[in-house]
């Protein structure tokens, strides 16, 4: 195993610190960058492959008003989130995901899924039902549709403790309508 892999890990399994007072996370954690979008309305479909410090590809060009079909594939050892958000929100979302390390909902490679419905000390669980954003444990495949309807600096990215720090992240660039018809010439 690698210096990287060993060092992601650690920071995923050493989690300390106090619970944190997060909000409900079935919350909607996508509101000011899009909204879920529809299967039959995506104008394209973009395969996203998890590794356990890097996504491929490590951007994505989109265009105002597009709706995107993401199919993401989790090809590491360790559970992984891919989470479209403001770099604002990532580091918000970045508490709650220590939150459910900490009560050992997320353990390295494995998703306990039956303790997502507890309460957190909060009165919130981790159902992790956001459409923006999914957990995705080793060897699995899930499906985000998104609408990007806002123009705003935003990225993907893995907010399990110690992975966005490692370089789980990736820029969502916008182009403009124009750039996407002469490319396509």
């Amino acid at each position: 195993m690698n210096a990287s892999k060993l060092i992601v890990m650690a920071a995923a399994m050493s989690v300390t610190g106090t619970a944190f007072a997060a909000g409900s996370h079935g919350g909607g954690h996508g509101g000011g960058v899009g909204e879920p979008g529809k299967a039959a309305d995506a104008s394209r479909t973009i395969q996203v492959e998890m590794h356990d410090n890097y996504y491929e590809p490590e951007a994505i060009d989109v265009t105002r008003g597009e709706t995107v079909r993401f199919v993401i594939e989790n090809r590491g050892n360790l559970v992984h989130e891919f989470n479209i958000g403001t770099p604002e929100m990532h580091d918000a979302h970045q508490d709650e995901m220590k939150m459910m390390v900490e009560h050992g909902v997320i353990e390295g490679g494995k998703l306990h899924h039956d303790m997502m419905n507890m309460d957190m000390g909060n009165g919130h669980s981790m159902k992790h039902d956001d459409p923006n954003s999914v957990l995705v444990e080793p060897g699995d495949t899930k499906e985000i549709v998104w609408t990007f309807s806002s123009k705003t600096t935003m990225e993907f990215a893995c907010n399990i403790p110690g992975h966005y720090q490692s370089g789980m992240y990736g820029d969502v660039n916008f182009e403009s309508a124009a750039d996407t018809q002469a490319s396509a010439h």
